[in-house]
């Protein structure tokens, strides 16, 4: 009797062993990298910043700590385009292999996700990337692009044997890019909205799989969670998704975290300034606990070895975009836009006018707070001037219908006058930088005019506020005439619902408007310096063409102005 009871002690030893170390697994994820690739400035004296090389710091030091068998590395999208090193392994070094795939190899990645912006690259980018990815083995999912047939163009789903169990990691991209991307971008394929599509396959793929436990990543926004918004579907999804553990978001660069019974949700915001870091703890069957929490990556904590490893990447897109351009007499601010003409949205207008000859010109902030300052121009500015691959496009409009959408235009960017008059909350917003006050709406939402005169009457009620007098060469404005429209392939493809809510045109309609495509808009402004070598004042603020606009009364709006920008800036 004495050696059968040891022995049944001996075999609830492992048991007891077990109960008392519950195996957890730690998932650390990424989004809206947008290029930040290298932890390096390219311009000496600028400032470092964070990058992949400080995720990789992070996750080698989780992986030391719990060991590499019990983390699982993932990002959401929207790698591929915001930086000089994307843009050059993108165009111009495209005879070698682009440094994503062999970082993301380096760095440990187990899946990724194609973001919205990834496929703005281009069919020759990211097919290009999607090859080299497979050869790295590192999935790249997008489960919602469907081609024709009924295939899907990107890999729907991933498997890993993590932590000892095992873990079906699925991936979406935005559901929106339909409506904002010119179809020769997404050719071959077609974006399903996430709802309620992601559930159906959630069902179907534990039914098969039999995963311990489930993971999607989508690069969708938080949103509202009230069903209204496509592009931002991720507390849509937390609210409805059933059978799921983790659900991992991206596309708005809103770093947050939400959690109820059953389901965590993870936005780690943009440009690797936070991670997001989930643990899953097992019990003796799928999940027992899941947790959720913000990283806050240091910029100086890098991993050292990956810095001296992609070091000749580095000099490489270093070198190129040192290259000079020329030279500007006049000092490009962001932040003066939103108070009316300033030299940096007439240096954009210029350009689209000047390339289009078109009659009219739409131009925005694409950055809320840059500043390019008078004196030598290399190529590095031109990503502080515009930051993104927009193609420039020229399309048909109705006088009525322009208006309407300048109308649109204002109505998100400014309030009744008030205790304040632009339309702004006091919250911080990551996404922008903002410390302590930011904008209610997008600000590179914010289209001005230039080819018409015209005033903004902040005293008058949203949709009446502007009054167009005449082009600036005198002519008179008929709201009933077609003109051409400069603007860019974002806006003319629905971003910003501009054309689509603020000037009634449905969306199906959007591309028989379309009279011209040129190139993006970014090389239209390097080719413009190029060409004049010094860029002043009289350039590009020449009344004759750009015309002019300003908010009205002066007397009311001035003060606030200034005011409401204090507290932004």
């Amino acid at each position: 009797m004495k050696k059968l009871a040891a022995v049944a002690l001996l075999l609830t030893l492992p048991l007891l062993a077990f109960a008392g170390k519950r195996p957890e697994l730690h998932i650390v994820t990424t989004g809206d990298i947008h290029g930040s690739f290298f932890n390096r400035p390219y311009v000496d004296g600028a400032r470092s910043r964070t990058s992949l090389m400080s995720v990789k710091y992070y996750v080698d030091s989780l992986r030391a700590a719990v060991g590499p068998e019990n983390v699982l590395l993932l990002d959401a999208g929207d790698i591929l385009q915001g930086d000089n090193a994307s843009y050059y392994y993108n165009y111009v070094a495209t005879d070698v292999p682009h440094v994503y795939p062999r970082m993301a190899k380096y760095m440990g990645y187990d899946a990724c996700t194609v973001g919205n912006h990834d496929i703005e690259t281009g069919h020759a980018v990211y097919d290009r990337v999607l090859a080299q990815m497979t050869e790295q083995g590192i999935p790249w999912l997008g489960g919602n692009a469907i081609k024709p047939d009924g295939s899907l163009y990107f890999p729907e789903y991933a498997v890993f044997r993590k932590a000892g169990r095992k873990i079906l990691v699925m991936g979406y991209n935005n559901a929106n890019i339909d409506h904002w991307l010119a179809e020769e971008l997404w050719s071959g394929m077609s974006h399903v909205s996430l709802i309620p599509y992601v559930q159906q396959r959630v069902d179907a793929l534990k039914a098969s799989i039999k995963p311990d436990a489930v993971i999607v990543l989508v690069h969708s926004g938080t949103g509202k969670g009230d069903g209204a918004i496509i592009e931002n579907q991720g507390l849509d999804l937390f609210n409805s998704l059933h059978g799921v553990d983790v659900l991992v978001c991206a596309h708005d660069h809103q770093p947050a975290v939400f959690s109820r019974d059953g389901l965590v949700m993870v936005d780690g915001g943009a440009r690797c300034g936070n991670v997001g870091h989930v643990v899953l703890g097992f019990g003796c069957r799928k999940v027992a606990s899941r947790s959720a929490k913000l990283v806050r990556l240091g910029k100086n904590k890098v991993d050292e070895a990956m810095v001296a490893a992609f070091d000749p990447e580095f000099q490489a897109v270093r070198e190129f975009t040192l290259q000079k351009v020329g030279s500007l007499e006049v000092t490009l601010r962001s932040r003066e836009a939103y108070s009316g003409m300033c030299p940096y949205i007439d240096l954009l207008q210029t350009v689209q006018l000047a390339s289009t000859r078109a009659d009219l010109s739409l131009a925005a902030p694409l950055s809320f707070n840059s500043t390019v300052p008078a004196g030598p121009v290399v190529f590095d500015d031109m990503f502080k001037i515009y930051p993104y691959e927009n193609q420039l496009y020229v399309l048909k409009l109705t006088g009525r219908e322009f208006k309407s959408l300048l109308e649109y235009s204002y109505d998100k960017w400014i309030t009744v006058p008030g205790e304040h008059l632009l339309a702004i909350q006091e919250r911080a917003d990551d996404r922008t930088g903002a410390s302590r006050w930011s904008f209610v709406n997008r600000s590179y939402n914010f289209d001005s005019a230039a080819g018409i005169i015209y005033s903004v009457d902040v005293t008058k009620p949203a949709g009446s506020r502007v009054c167009i007098d005449s082009f600036a060469d005198g002519r008179p404005f008929d709201l009933d005439a077609t003109y051409r429209v400069a603007m860019t392939s974002y806006r003319a493809n629905g971003g910003g619902s501009l054309l689509t809510d603020g000037a009634s045109i449905p969306h199906s309609e959007l591309a028989s408007r379309v009279e011209r495509k040129l190139p993006e808009v970014r090389d239209l402004i390097f080719s413009f310096i190029k060409e004049h070598g010094t860029v002043d004042s009289s350039l590009v603020s020449d009344r004759s063409l750009l015309g002019r606009w300003s908010f009205v009364p002066e007397s009311v709006a001035q003060p606030l102005l200034a005011s409401d920008l204090e507290l932004l800036f």
